[in-house]
């Protein structure tokens, strides 16, 4: 009997899965070491600490319906629940409770929480990649249509120009001339950047400090640009000129989201395991944007890397989608979280 518990414990110690079990008073009794893991305490700092005391939920309602629930011998799940833990770590996890009948005939509670933000995550990001891709496909496939055309267009309106004889006429040639070039400019931004990328290792600060001088001649006065580097980040493998447009676009989106009065920060830090794609890496290099202007409305949060969509009347809504394409092309990442008072765009770069 002694070699079955034994062997019990051992499974549950090497589960990769959290597991806890709580006594009739749901006083927690047990905890596996990935459950200290998920935590991020020793179990003899969390062994007699009350459920609701480990395992918030967001809503109280659905929490008191599941303790009754338990409470009656009923066993459940639930999926991607939102859960505060310990310390006010919060976490997405696929969440099951399964009454036990102790020895004493009390009734136990085993817990079982599976985590499951990388898993959401990581299937946004390929969605949002594959979205993008089809896209640009479609977006380059009109931008290829409508070049000739608008190169005849505007070579027409020259030739068109030397047989007028008056000046005042001349100005509607200019007009349909700069209206052809600025078209021109839109159709190349469509198409994005020719070749592959250039490679070599460079440090990301100095690309930040340039990005940040060019930053600094645009802006007004009423916004402050901040620096919070982390110097012991690696070299990266990147192309210079990519990585400074991806982040100028980024940072002038932000100073215009400002409206000329506010705060912009760059912060660097090293992630270790991070996973891109299904690719995990063991160390990444994480560059944040940050602003505190107004927040990215919430009907476009979710589509701001698509081409076209944009918050600004005057804006074409391409940056971000050229960002996230040059940022792509390293096997790198862009990510956004943005509320009232703090927008955060985070470019995430392998570290080989």
């Amino acid at each position: 009997m002694n070699q079955q518990l034994e062997n019990q414990q051992r499974v549950l110690e090497g589960m990769s899965t959290v597991v806890l079990l709580f006594d009739d008073n749901l006083l927690l009794k047990y905890i596996n070491p990935a459950g200290e893991m998920l935590f991020e305490q020793s179990a003899r700092h969390m062994l007699s600490l009350a459920y609701v005391e480990l395992i918030q939920h967001r809503d109280e309602i659905s929490l008191n319906k599941w303790v009754e629930e338990i409470k009656s011998g009923q066993s459940f799940t639930r999926h991607e629940v939102p859960l505060v833990l310990f310390h006010e770590k919060e976490v997405t996890a696929n969440l099951t409770i399964l009454p036990l009948t102790a020895s004493d005939e009390k009734t136990e509670y085993l817990v079982e929480i599976i985590p499951v933000d990388r898993w959401i995550r990581i299937t946004r990001d390929e969605q949002r990649v594959e979205q993008q891709e089809v896209t640009q496909e479609i977006l380059r496939g009109l931008a290829h249509e409508v070049k000739n055309p608008l190169g005849g267009l505007r070579g027409a309106a020259q030739l068109l120009e030397r047989e007028l004889p008056s000046e005042e006429l001349k100005e509607y040639t200019q007009v349909i001339i700069s209206e052809a070039d600025r078209l021109q400019a839109l159709v190349n931004r469509i198409l994005g950047p020719a070749g592959m990328p250039k490679v070599k290792e460079v440090n990301i600060h100095e690309i930040l400090e340039r990005v940040r001088s060019l930053i600094k001649i645009e802006v007004q006065d009423g916004i402050h640009i901040h620096r919070d580097y982390d110097v012991s980040v690696p070299d990266v493998k990147v192309d210079p000129d990519m990585l400074i447009q991806a982040l100028l676009n980024i940072a002038r989106n932000a100073c215009e989201a400002l409206g000329g009065k506010g705060n912009l920060t760059f912060k660097t830090r090293v992630v270790r395991k991070y996973t891109i794609g299904h690719q995990r890496h063991k160390l990444v290099a994480c560059i944040e944007v940050i602003d505190d202007g107004p927040g990215i409305p919430a009907d476009i949060r979710e589509k701001i890397f698509f081409p076209m969509v944009t918050g600004r009347a005057e804006g074409s809504g391409l940056g971000l989608s050229i960002s996230q394409s040059l940022i792509q092309q390293h096997d790198g990442l862009i990510e956004c979280q943005s509320e009232p008072g703090r927008t955060v765009f985070s470019v995430v770069l392998p570290i080989n």
